[in-house]
């Protein structure tokens, strides 16, 4: 495995971060695709005996079972001081008002909430999973520095917005002495790269790091475009993702074509890429099978020439921006 610093920190990560989506009760939640805490638990552990020590959940994830089983696979399987543990607050937990968003009651509320269900006094990254629209974003910056400074999260991360509302949000915790935003988790892959035009740059000016999420487009960069799962089948907001626009299914034939050459599955490549990306700290795959951690690591490996990467980057035409 490989380590580097998230961002202009001194946070030692794996240069590959577990997300969590994955694991949860299928019942529980709108991901009925999800994988049940016995079949959940053996991945977990194996991430661990790789080197993994990065893990990215969320308090929304199949209504909390995904921090559940998280915390008490890493509790048996990993020492609390090697892990670094990462949860997002956002998203809608309960009917009713203060049930969802960015308020200080909110985020207050479920930072206790996740830390409870995560069987831990804090997590090492607290993460806004969306922007609120409604909540004054001074409210919530300041709630987030108070989260730091109870000590119950070490460091403080965004996901998915424009640039310029990030670019807001870190010029108001410098303005304020608050927790600065240290890392950026962002929808991009070779399939959608319209964050290379400015949320990218940014974040290399900020010193922020950067943590995709959907590094292989919902498996479609490890399969025939065609092709079908149980996941993409049921995955609602997957589906809001992807369509038909652009070249993809050029990119996904390059992605197959180098795969083929070099001996190796795709899913190999299209995580290769990354390491290409100097703006990248670590993408966040998720893992249903062993065999989708083993690609992940040997990824890292890998090393794309730049032959290749022209190979696999000249198909591209602009997408609309997706995932916010």
């Amino acid at each position: 495995m490989q380590y580097t610093t998230l961002g202009r920190t001194g946070l030692e990560v794996s240069r590959i971060a577990l997300g969590c989506m994955t694991y949860g009760e299928p019942d529980r939640g709108n991901h009925p695709w999800t994988l049940p805490e016995d079949q959940s638990r053996p991945l977990l552990q194996r991430a661990v005996e790789l080197g993994i020590t990065f893990f990215d959940t969320a308090n929304v994830y199949s209504d909390g079972s995904s921090e559940e089983i998280v915390g008490r696979a890493l509790r048996d399987f990993a020492r609390r001081e090697e892990v670094v543990l990462a949860t997002k607050v956002h998203g809608r937990m309960r009917p009713g008002p203060n049930g969802a968003g960015l308020s200080r009651k909110a985020i207050l509320h479920e930072i206790d909430a996740s830390l409870t269900r995560l069987g831990t006094d804090y997590v090492d990254l607290y993460q806004i999973h969306r922007w609120d629209p409604v909540t004054p974003v001074e409210e919530t910056l300041e709630a987030l520095h108070d989260v730091v400074r109870a000590g119950k999260a070490r460091y403080l991360g965004a996901s998915s917005m424009w640039a310029w509302q990030f670019s807001k949000a870190l010029h108001l915790q410098e303005q304020h002495g608050w927790a600065r935003f240290v890392s950026m988790q962002n929808h991009l892959n070779l399939l959608n790269r319209e964050e290379e035009r400015e949320m990218l740059p940014l974040c290399a000016d900020a010193g922020v790091g950067v943590i995709p999420w959907s590094p292989l487009a919902r498996g479609r960069l490890t399969r025939d475009l065609d092709a079908t799962t149980s996941r993409s089948r049921t995955d609602e907001f997957g589906k809001t993702l992807y369509g038909t626009e652009g070249n993809d299914a050029e990119i996904a034939a390059a992605v197959a074509a180098v795969a083929a050459d070099r001996g190796v599955p795709r899913a190999q490549v299209a995580l290769a890429w990354f390491a290409t990306r100097p703006e990248v700290t670590a993408p966040i795959i998720g893992a249903s099978k062993p065999g989708h951690l083993d690609d992940a690591v040997a990824a890292l490996d890998l090393g794309l020439t730049p032959e290749e990467v022209e190979r696999l980057e000249a198909p591209y035409a602009p997408h609309p921006v997706a995932g916010f």
